[in-house]
């Protein structure tokens, strides 16, 4: 994916994934964005929430887990998280980082990433 554009005044770049169409209602999608995977969540009311791809505890793929009421659920080990702030739900692991993401007026999804961080978030 590529930046859309220069970095904001706080260092985060945009980068357009494209039509929102590519995430079905109600479930995840992984996507590579500089240097990291990210999980982009798509609610059944639009809304869209993103994080890192890998739950903290087994690197389960977020993507592939069970995604409802605001949260999302690990695939491996049922570990739950809020998709809104990252926070575990009922368990000791982690917290997710989130990503602030829109949807544009002609229904691309943008994710903002910091652009001075340039660590690879695949496996974190």
């Amino acid at each position: 994916m590529m930046a859309s554009e220069a970095p904001s005044a706080s260092g985060l770049v945009p980068y357009d994934l494209g039509s929102i169409d590519r995430i079905p209602p109600g479930e995840g999608q992984t996507f590579r964005v500089a240097k990291r995977e990210i999980a982009v969540f798509r609610t059944r009311d639009d809304e869209l929430l993103a994080t890192q791809a890998r739950c903290p505890h087994q690197a389960g793929l977020l993507a592939d887990g069970l995604v409802g009421g605001g949260k999302v659920i690990c695939p491996l080990h049922s570990y739950k998280f809020d998709l809104a702030t990252g926070t575990p739900l009922g368990n000791a692991c982690a917290s997710l980082r989130t990503y602030r993401i829109e949807l544009t007026a002609e229904r691309r999804v943008v994710v903002w990433i910091m652009q001075d961080d340039q660590r690879d978030w695949s496996s974190a």
